[in-house]
């Protein structure tokens, strides 16, 4: 079944979206998946959909800013399983509701410590193990959105920049260590994060053809994967425009509403 066969996954954020399909998608390939979110419910129906087609699965209903939660589901899996081979960091809120936009700190501090913070608990968790085996792979669920700031997205931007950021200089700090870091920064993908929008946000992908390319990033071992390709193109451009000219193109988008 290739690459992730027999490989023991930690995986946050799975129990809708892209990190539901995710978690099918690698159960399906021979991984053993260990699933944390929030929602019991929602994640036991993933892992029955797992193992219905005779993959293995695990639940752990915890909340990722809880660093301590996080890292006894993460010592549970690996006492089971062996070793935690790959996490995957995907755990995410857009942030995108009246309190956020308003900038209250509160409704901010929230998106921060879910999509930052929740996965610097995550990586704390596993990667001692990782370092002590002299192999492992973090791989971070970032966003485009993360490259340059962006209207009505100001929490969630600043967010997904600093998980880059965080996840970049990990991969500095474990430099000859045996440890793997993939940061992939999709654009628009058609899930419960970006229902209920009114405007059109450009090349929107659909969630079956997003999936193949977060696997093919992760296999690949890539240290960067952005896509849809037109949409990071354009993004990287962006990052060189200056900020009296990318002010009057940006300022004008109106997709998170």
């Amino acid at each position: 079944m290739g690459y992730f066969s027999g490989k023991n996954i930690f995986l946050t954020g799975a129990s809708s979206g892209i990190g539901e399909a995710l978690a099918i998608a690698l159960g399906n390939k021979g991984a053993a998946v260990g699933m944390v979110a929030r929602r019991k419910e929602m994640l036991a129906e993933v892992a029955k959909r797992i193992v219905s087609t005779g993959g293995e699965a695990r639940v752990y209903a915890i909340d990722v800013t809880d660093a301590e939660a996080v890292f006894e589901a993460a010592k549970l899996f690996s006492s089971e399983f062996g070793s935690i081979d790959i996490l995957i960091a995907n755990a995410g809120i857009g942030g995108n509701n009246k309190e956020t936009r308003s900038l209250i700190p509160e409704a901010v501090k929230k998106v921060i410590d879910i999509n930052l913070l929740g996965a610097v608990n995550s990586v704390s968790a596993v990667l001692p193990g990782m370092i002590e085996r002299k192999s492992g792979q973090l791989v971070a669920i970032s966003s485009l959105a993360g490259v340059r700031g962006l209207p009505k997205s100001a929490a969630y931007s600043a967010s997904k920049a600093g998980m880059t950021a965080f996840f970049e200089s990990v991969r500095l700090d474990t430099l000859g260590k045996g440890i793997d870091v993939t940061i992939i920064q999709p654009g628009f993908i058609r899930t419960p994060l970006t229902s209920g929008r009114s405007s059109k946000m450009p090349f929107l992908m659909e969630l079956e053809d997003a999936i193949p390319l977060f696997l093919s990033a992760i296999s690949r071992k890539k240290k960067f994967a952005s896509f849809p390709w037109q949409l990071a193109s354009i993004v990287r451009l962006a990052k060189v425009f200056p900020a009296g000219i990318y002010d009057r193109i940006a300022g004008k988008a109106r997709y998170r509403e």
